[in-house]
């Protein structure tokens, strides 16, 4: 076998590793409620750019200058490895936020690669032994790995990672969701393309910025833990900074069940909110439970000491409030 079909070989082997162990570094533990979620969900409005409230978006740290190293010195054997990453071809450089690793071409018994060498810089020069490496560069969720052969003092080594920032928010009409309150997950690819797969990104909170490969994705925005949720399609441009505003037609709920209009709300009440058809929506236990809900109309069943009480009620997009089930 030829040293190029070696290392053809080797890096085969090699890049799923690498992309699975990144994948479940990005991947958060808890698993998505789906079971809390309408079988309907409601629609709402996704649009690109800032709000008028939103502040102007910063750079990516992608787009810092980077700052010039003075070259090491080489002792006789060794070569330097100078390496930086572009948004593309012809495209800016990537001035920060990259995760440069080293290993060894050759797979350790166990099947591994040995980590010779890790840096954080955006264009790190590295001394190392002439041999041939695989090395591997990360920008949040994009990454690019290839072999090099280092022979003579110096190689350089460029990779295209053309990725783009991807920054959420959730509005009900024109007032801003509080952070904390909804999350989004982001998936590869249009919602509309058959198949069953996984998010690249879980419980992104409002302001945080994602680093995705440039492309085509799709947002599941959770409002609440009920069925407030929107699914929207979205397209992420390489060294761009995307904003995302998604619109959701929902209101927050507060139950209580009470002995007469206006009374006080009686403790160790369980509550189930159902669709006209049935289906369960949101289970909870206390006085003052809060839910939110998608517009629609819905039914309250309470259940305290034994008794069972029921109200049907009607959410409106942005009209939060109270709704009293009366005990008798």
């Amino acid at each position: 076998m030829s040293c190029q079909s070696g290392i053809a070989a080797t890096l085969s082997r090699f890049k799923p590793a690498l992309a699975l162990a990144l994948l479940l570094a990005a991947s958060h533990a808890a698993e998505a409620q789906s079971s809390l979620f309408s079988t309907s969900p409601s629609t709402g409005l996704i649009s690109p750019g800032t709000g008028g409230a939103m502040p102007a978006p910063p750079p990516l740290p992608s787009l810092a200058p980077t700052t010039a190293v003075p070259m090491p010195m080489v002792p006789a054997g060794q070569s330097a490895l100078t390496l930086g990453a572009r948004f593309g071809k012809d495209a800016l450089a990537i001035g920060g936020g990259l995760t440069w690793r080293i290993y060894a071409a050759k797979a350790e018994p166990d099947g591994s690669f040995k980590l010779i060498k890790e840096d954080k810089s955006p264009a790190p020069t590295l001394v190392l032994p002439a041999a041939t490496y695989i090395v591997h560069v990360g920008f949040g969720l994009a990454t690019s790995v290839k072999p090099v052969t280092l022979r003579g003092a110096t190689v350089h080594e460029e990779f295209d990672l053309p990725a783009g920032g991807l920054r959420m928010e959730g509005r009900v009409g024109d007032v801003r969701v509080p952070a904390g309150q909804i999350s989004f997950d982001v998936y590869k690819g249009s919602q509309f393309e058959a198949g069953d797969r996984r998010p690249i990104a879980e419980h992104v909170m409002t302001g945080e910025v994602l680093v995705v490969p440039e492309g085509t994705y799709y947002i599941v925005s959770n409002y609440g833990d009920a069925n407030s949720v929107v699914r929207s399609d979205i397209r992420v441009a390489a060294a761009k900074l995307t904003d995302i505003t998604v619109t959701h037609r929902a209101a927050a709920i507060t139950l209580k069940l009470v002995g007469d209009k206006g009374g006080e709300a009686l403790a160790n009440t369980a509550w189930s909110v159902l669709t006209p058809g049935g289906d369960v929506i949101k289970e909870s236990i206390g006085a003052f439970p809060r839910v939110i809900l998608a517009e629609g109309e819905y039914r309250a069943i309470a259940r305290n000491e034994g008794k069972v009480f029921e109200r049907e009620f009607k959410v409106v997009t942005g009209v939060d409030g109270d709704v009293e089930v009366q005990a008798h």
